[in-house]
C-alpha cells in the first residue's frame, strides 16, 4: 500500500519567503550594517538582534519592522546559521509578514537586510550553484543538468525558470529577468539558461517534473509539493526573444505563478511560526492587545475549569447515590465484560447512573419489616410431610 503524503499547510497571502546561502564569513556584519544604515535614514522603524538557535542549530536571528504603502505594517525575521564545517557557507531564512495580502511591488524584504550590492555574495540559491540576481547557464554535463533541475524543484524556496535559447544571444540578449521583475519577485526568482544543443536533455531531464519548455522558450519549474495546476502546460511560455525586448509574456507568466496559492516549503512552517510567536518589536499597543488577549484567555480557561469541577461533582454525588440505593436493595450489579476504552465523558457516565437511582427506586414493594416472620403455609389435605404429593413415599395408616 502506497504511503500517504503529508498535507502542508498553504502559504498565507501576507507572507513572504526566501531561503538562500551566503558563501564564507561576514553575513552577520553585513547584515548589521544594512540594518543600522536603514534605521538611521528611517527606512524602517526599528531592528534588534539575538539569539535564534532552534533543536541545537546555531543561528542568529535579526528583526526589523517597517511600513509600506503609508499604513501598513511588515514583520521580518532573518535567521543567518552558523559557517558550515566544510566551505564556511552560511545559509539564512527570511519571512515576512504584512498586515494584509503580499503586494509584489512592495520593495523587497530582502534589500532591508541584505545590501543591494552585486558584490555581496549573499544572493546564492540554498541549491549550490545558482544565484538570484543572474542568470544561471546550465551545466553541460547531463546527469548534473539533471540532478541541479531535480534539486532545485524539491529543495528550494525560489521560482526557478528555465529558458531555452533557440540561437546563441549576443549581448542584449543576455540581459537577466530579475530587474524586469516587480520588486517582491526580484529575490525570489532563479533564470536558468540553456544552450540551444541542450534543448533534447533539458526536456528529458525535466520529464520527471512534469514540465517540459518549447524551443526557444521557458517554463516555469513546479515545486515539491505543487499547488494546483503547476504540473500542466499554464506555466510555459512558447517564444522568448533574447534581443533585448521586454518578455511580457513570461514576466506575467512568473507573477501568475508567484500569486497561486502553494503549500509552505519544508521548514517554511516553522519558520513562519518562530516570526509570530517570538516576536521582540513590539509597540506598546501591540503589548496591551498581547495583554487582553492573554486575559481572555485565561477567563476562557477558568471558566471552562469551573464547568468541568461542577460536573465531576455532579457525577461523583450520583455515583455515591447509585451505590446506596445497590447496597439498601441487597443486590450488587453483575460485572460487565470489559470493552475496549472510549473517549470519557462526564454526560455519558451522568445518565446511566441516574437511571440506576431511578430503576433501584421502582422496584418491587419493600421487604419484610424487622421483627416479623413470614407466616407458615399449612400442608393441604392429603399431603404428607414426607414428602410433595405423588411421591410415593407416604404409608397407609
Amino acid at each position: 500500500m502506497a504511503k500517504s503524503s503529508t498535507v502542508r499547510a498553504t502559504a498565507p497571502d501576507t507572507v513572504w519567503l526566501a531561503r538562500g546561502r551566503h558563501p564564507g564569513p561576514g553575513a552577520e556584519d553585513a547584515v548589521r550594517r544594512r540594518l543600522r544604515q536603514l534605521k538611521s535614514e528611517k527606512v524602517i522603524q526599528d531592528e534588534t538582534e539575538y539569539d535564534g538557535s532552534r533543536e541545537g542549530a546555531p543561528a542568529r536571528a535579526f528583526e526589523a519592522r517597517w511600513l509600506v504603502a503609508g499604513d501598513v505594517v511588515v514583520r521580518a525575521r532573518l535567521d543567518v546559521g552558523a559557517p558550515d564545517d566544510q566551505d564556511g557557507t552560511q545559509g539564512w531564512v527570511l519571512v515576512a509578514e504584512a498586515d494584509r495580502a503580499w503586494d509584489l511591488h512592495w520593495p523587497s524584504p530582502a534589500t532591508v537586510f541584505w545590501p543591494d550590492d552585486p558584490d555581496v555574495p549573499w544572493d546564492h540559491d540554498v541549491v549550490p550553484g545558482p544565484r538570484f540576481r543572474e542568470i544561471n547557464p546550465l551545466p553541460t554535463e547531463d546527469r548534473a543538468l539533471r540532478r541541479l533541475l531535480k534539486d532545485c524543484a524539491r529543495h528550494s524556496w525560489s521560482i526557478h525558470v528555465v529558458v531555452h535559447e533557440a540561437m546563441t544571444p549576443d549581448e542584449r540578449g543576455l540581459r537577466p529577468l530579475a530587474p524586469l521583475l516587480p520588486p517582491g519577485l526580484r529575490h525570489r526568482v532563479v533564470e536558468h539558461r540553456a544552450a540551444p544543443e541542450q534543448f533534447q536533455v533539458v526536456n528529458w531531464a525535466l520529464y520527471d517534473l512534469r514540465a517540459r519548455v518549447p524551443r526557444g522558450g521557458a517554463v516555469v519549474l513546479p515545486a515539491a509539493p505543487s499547488g494546483p495546476g503547476a504540473d500542466d502546460n499554464g506555466f510555459s511560455v512558447r517564444t522568448v526573444f533574447l534581443d533585448g525586448s521586454r518578455p511580457t509574456e513570461l514576466l506575467d507568466t512568473v507573477r501568475r505563478f508567484a500569486e497561486q496559492p502553494t503549500p509552505l516549503p519544508e521548514g517554511a512552517e516553522e519558520a513562519l511560526s518562530a516570526l509570530r510567536e517570538q516576536w521582540h518589536l513590539t509597540t506598546l499597543e501591540e503589548e496591551l492587545a498581547l495583554a487582553r488577549r492573554r486575559l481572555a484567555a485565561y477567563a476562557e480557561a477558568l471558566e471552562a475549569m469551573t464547568k468541568s469541577r461542577d460536573m465531576y461533582r455532579e457525577a461523583a454525588e450520583l455515583a455515591h447515590e447509585a451505590l446506596a440505593a445497590y447496597q439498601e436493595a441487597g443486590t450488587l450489579p453483575a460485572p460487565r465484560r470489559p470493552r475496549k476504552r472510549e473517549g470519557f465523558s462526564l454526560r455519558t457516565l451522568s445518565k446511566p447512573l441516574e437511571r440506576v437511582v431511578d430503576g433501584v427506586k421502582s422496584l418491587g414493594g419493600p421487604g419484610p419489616q424487622n421483627g416479623d416472620t413470614a407466616p407458615e403455609a399449612e400442608p393441604s389435605a392429603g399431603t404428607s410431610p414426607a414428602g410433595p404429593p405423588g411421591s410415593g413415599h407416604s404409608k397407609q395408616p
